[in-house]
């Protein structure tokens, strides 16, 4: 299977570790808890096991009608690449909420972006194969789904 690939189903067939990150996520947004650990003890999940789900699974709900999402991306440090990667998000017709690079570190620097794409033109999965296709990107991971 391909990170890039997404599916859509049935909560009855998500493992126990799933649900239980999705009902921490909850009381986290809902602000029922203020931290993932007591999140995690509260429906009795293992830390871990909220970090290995909670990039990865979400709501359908959130993101059918969410469409905000939150990529990061490593990279080389090279002249002109964070506007490339602005040229492949504009002609994806996505709107840019926020950029954050970081300084380079050894000839490496990493980006977070959010973006609306409520008007994007393509498919997800040929967004991210797109961000990914410039020699300078080292990975392409999305991050978050839902409103800031």
């Amino acid at each position: 299977m391909g990170e890039g690939q997404f599916y859509l189903v049935r909560e009855d067939v998500l493992t126990e570790s799933m649900l239980k990150m999705l009902e921490a996520k909850r009381l986290l947004a809902s602000g029922e808890e203020s931290t993932i650990q007591d999140a995690t003890k509260r429906v009795g999940l293992s830390r871990s096991a909220f970090y290995k789900y909670r990039d990865t699974v979400y709501p359908f709900e959130s993101i059918a009608r969410e469409r905000i999402l939150t990529i990061f991306i490593q990279l080389e440090d090279r002249k002109g690449s964070l506007a490339t990667l602005l040229q492949i998000v504009s002609e994806s017709k996505c709107n840019v909420l926020t950029i954050h690079q970081t300084i380079p570190v050894q000839a490496r620097a990493n980006i977070t972006l959010s973006l609306d794409v409520t008007e994007m033109i393509i498919k997800m999965e040929e967004f991210l194969q797109r961000l990914k296709a410039p020699d300078f990107v080292d990975s392409v991971v999305l991050i978050s789904s839902g409103a800031l």
